[in-house]
């Protein structure tokens, strides 16, 4: 496996089909750096997906390197069977980060695991077993995770969770209900309460709802949204479950995603950017909450200390250095210079939206003449520019033609301008 084309080769060789890479000829990373990254003929990349937000404070970051090293040379593996220094630790920490009084954990190894445990906590605790999740959300690819999601590319098979019930997506861009931003009366929230009445027995374990929508190409709802569908949730005896496996630690240029709403959620999910790529995920929840689960359980994986060693370093590199704030600074940077792109090129760039450093730019036909019919073609070409010119970014949403952008935390600014740069000259390019 000496060049590029071998690996691609094996790749195809064997690997599932469904295990799909971005790109006509796939890059095969070889090593990375804090904010950029090498393939295997030593051409650097300027990543500005981060293993899909997963590299919160860049790539073989030092000092997480350590941690990691230190604790590896200590105790790789017990299970959740045993107590743990790291692990303890974590849940300290996150616990004192959560929202107010949430403060119960429990460790699982991927935010699909982290949902379910959610879902599943939510019905103990209610003794209700229906729930509702929105059209355009992901949670995840096992059997409940896929009923959960609403997003066709990603189901594999049809509902296996009847009790599951999707909401309209508060999806401002394309309003399912005909509305504009000067005349929005959030029927888009309104109507989770027609939903209840009319499609459960009117008692309901919970909702689950990402602050951002990631996959679904980081759909924002308006603050108020959360207001108004917690408040339903509750009334109909449900709890309120945010989903931070992509919002968390900052992304949003605040602690959790939720916390612009001014929503104190029920209980979290949490997993990417907790432990700067090592797999790892949580949830955060009231003690009452915690104490429905009465049967024994595990998690073999899940709390795993060198994970645990990884995500205490991140989370404490977080706080020291603010990246929340820097979060919101960067973002502001990187908003600034899109929307300049965007006065550049009004047909094709339909819609910026996000917080913080979680950015999507939705592309269209031609946005000046009212037709917003999804352009995935255009961000073929826009990721095929922007990789031969050295910038990795993602991409998503229903109709694969929204643009995904979310650096490092403690991304500077040389790194948003270059970023900025590049995209100019690559929307040149397609245009």
């Amino acid at each position: 496996m000496s060049n590029s084309q071998n690996i691609r080769e094996k790749h195809n060789e064997y690997l599932f089909a469904a295990v799909k890479n971005f790109y006509k000829e796939p890059i095969v990373v070889e090593s990375g750096k804090m904010f950029r990254v090498q393939d295997m003929e030593g051409t650097s990349y300027l990543d500005f997906f981060g293993g899909i937000l997963t590299v919160s404070v860049g790539h073989a970051n030092d000092e997480v390197n350590t941690a990691v090293i230190a604790q590896v040379e200590r105790l790789t593996h017990m299970s959740s069977l045993y107590p743990s220094i790291p692990v303890v630790e974590l849940a300290e920490r996150l616990s004192k980060l959560a929202p107010n009084k949430l403060e119960k954990v429990f460790f699982t190894a991927s935010g699909t695991e982290a949902d379910e445990t959610a879902v599943m906590l939510a019905q103990l605790y209610t003794g209700n077993s229906e729930l509702i999740a929105l059209r355009h959300g992901y949670s995840g690819r096992s059997l409940l995770a896929q009923s959960l999601t609403a997003h066709s590319s990603y189901r594999a098979l049809p509902t296996q969770v009847s009790a599951i019930k999707h909401a309209h997506s508060p999806y401002c861009y394309r309003c399912p209900f005909k509305s504009s931003s000067d005349s929005c009366g959030m029927e888009c929230a309104k109507d989770v309460d027609e939903l209840i009445k009319t499609t459960t027995t009117g008692k309901i374990a919970g909702m689950l709802v990402e602050p951002i929508q990631g996959v679904g190409g980081f759909i924002t709802p308006p603050d108020e949204y959360f207001q108004i569908v917690s408040d339903i949730v509750r009334k109909y005896d449900g709890i309120f479950i945010s989903d931070e496996v992509q919002t968390g630690f900052g992304r949003t240029g605040k602690t959790w995603g939720i916390d612009h709403s001014g929503v104190e959620p029920d209980m979290i999910t949490t997993a990417k950017g907790i432990a700067n790529g090592m797999p790892l995920a949580a949830v955060v929840t009231k003690t009452e909450i915690a104490s429905a689960i009465d049967k024994n359980t595990i998690s073999t994986f899940g709390g795993n200390p060198v994970s645990c060693a990884a995500a205490n370093k991140t989370l404490e590199i977080m706080e020291r250095d603010n990246l929340a704030a820097n979060s919101e600074e960067m973002g502001a940077l990187l908003f600034e210079g899109l929307n300049r792109m965007q006065g550049d090129h009004p047909e094709l760039i339909g819609d910026i939206r996000g917080k913080g450093l979680m950015v999507g730019v939705e592309l269209v036909v031609d946005e000046t003449a009212k037709d917003r019919t999804p352009n995935s073609k255009a961000v073929d070409q826009l990721l095929e520019e922007t990789k031969k010119r050295g910038l990795l970014i993602g991409r998503g949403g229903l109709y694969g033609n929204c643009v995904r952008i979310t650096p490092s935390l403690n991304i500077g600014k040389d790194e948003i301008n270059e970023a900025l740069d590049i995209l100019n000259a690559s929307f040149n390019a397609i245009d």
